[in-house]
């Protein structure tokens, strides 16, 4: 079953071994950091560092300044974690080796972003912004996003993309010292706290037949009794359905302008996916979509199955022969992965018609998890 490895380029650069040893599990592809949010890395078996902290938001390489000219809202360089072209270097190097390179580019998940421009953020039903979670329905904002995808997608050395937190950023985020789960929010309350009510989200509401006033008072109320240890009010479920189709449509609509974008930029044959959930309502790292609408855009998605193979079926149902279904999986046992169970698992994703695996992380994973995943003849 054909594999992509995930890396950032930090795990690559300084490390003459790391492309052989990539190699040498099985995979044929590398899916290579471009533009990530800010994040500390463990780099197990780097000859010079062990722990990588990058800051902030950026692009890992050298963003185009007669691209970015004159627009308020533009990409960060990388600071010492990923200097200059270290994008291009980690291309170069695992091509030398006989790997494919496709870039993974985060977008909608930018905490500097949200700090420098605070108008940008999504605000929730009680006024407080989420710094990390660009507001996507704002014009500025997605055509900045757009932007970003085409220049980050489309670098010299990759013949693909995945495109991360393409869509809503909402509550859930692993923030620094996070200390918000104290009172546990899932499902529809969840989706409640990741409503936005910025002047664009109120407007869009209002198209849709819902006074932003009147919303706000209904969201609070609904997700009241959360506060005092209970369940998200009954009314809470109508909410969402009253709400998802302004904001299902302003993904959408970032999602299709992203995609256009690359493939503008992008030579004949590059191939161009979406990190994706088939729950619409979702938020995140992986967007929701309509998996009926998204596999008309892209040429496929990749889909979480950390928690199993069940998000996969309803792409499957909706994918032609040409769509690429790539399954998510974990093979980093400290971070909840089951890299010794890889054969098993690799069989129940192509099961419910998964067509290729990801491998979420060969730089973060341990030289026993990348063992397991070397002998486990689940890729190739």
């Amino acid at each position: 079953m054909k594999a992509s490895a995930f890396l950032y380029p930090w795990d690559v650069i300084g490390d003459p071994d790391a492309p052989a040893r990539i190699a040498d599990l099985g995979v044929r592809q590398v899916t290579l950091a471009s533009a990530y949010h800010s994040t500390r890395a463990l780099t197990p078996r780097h000859p010079g560092h062990r722990i990588v902290t990058a800051a902030y938001a950026s692009v890992l390489y050298p963003p185009g300044e007669p691209y970015w000219r004159g627009r308020r809202l533009r990409p960060h360089p990388a600071g010492s974690w990923a200097p200059g072209d270290a994008f291009g270097a980690a291309a170069e190097a695992l091509s030398a080796a006989g790997l494919d390179v496709h870039s993974w580019v985060v977008l909608a998940h930018n905490s500097r972003l949200g700090a420098e421009h605070p108008d940008t953020s999504v605000v929730n039903v009680y006024g407080d912004r989420y710094p990390w979670a660009p507001c996507i329905a704002q014009p500025p904002v997605r055509a900045y996003l757009v932007a970003l995808a085409a220049e980050a997608a489309v670098r010299p050395g990759a013949g693909g993309t995945e495109l991360e937190s393409c869509g809503w950023y909402g509550l859930a985020h692993l923030h620094a010292h996070d200390k918000i789960a104290g009172v546990p929010l899932e499902g529809v309350a969840q989706y409640l706290m990741s409503l936005c009510f910025c002047p664009v989200c109120e407007q869009g509401y209002l198209e849709v037949g819902l006074d932003a006033s009147e919303l706000r008072v209904r969201v609070r109320r609904a997700l009241s009794p959360v506060w005092r240890g209970g369940s998200v009010d009954a009314s809470g479920a109508e909410l969402l359905a009253a709400t998802l189709e302004f904001r299902a449509r302003a993904a959408r609509e970032l999602q299709e302008a992203a995609v256009a974008a690359v493939r503008e930029r992008a030579p004949a044959g590059f191939q161009v996916l979406l990190h994706a959930d088939p729950r619409v309502e979702r938020c995140g790292a992986n967007a929701g979509v309509d998996p009926g609408h998204i596999l008309g855009v892209a040429d496929g998605v990749v889909v979480p199955c950390a928690g199993g193979p069940e998000l996969l079926a309803a792409f499957a149902a909706r994918g032609s022969a040409l769509s690429v279904l790539a399954a998510n999986v974990t093979v980093v046992a400290g971070l909840g992965g089951s890299p010794s169970s890889l054969g098993e698992v690799a069989d129940r994703v192509r099961g419910v018609g998964a067509t290729e695996l990801r491998l979420y992380h060969a730089g973060l994973a341990s030289r026993g998890d990348l063992e397991c995943v070397r002998t486990s003849g689940a890729v190739g």
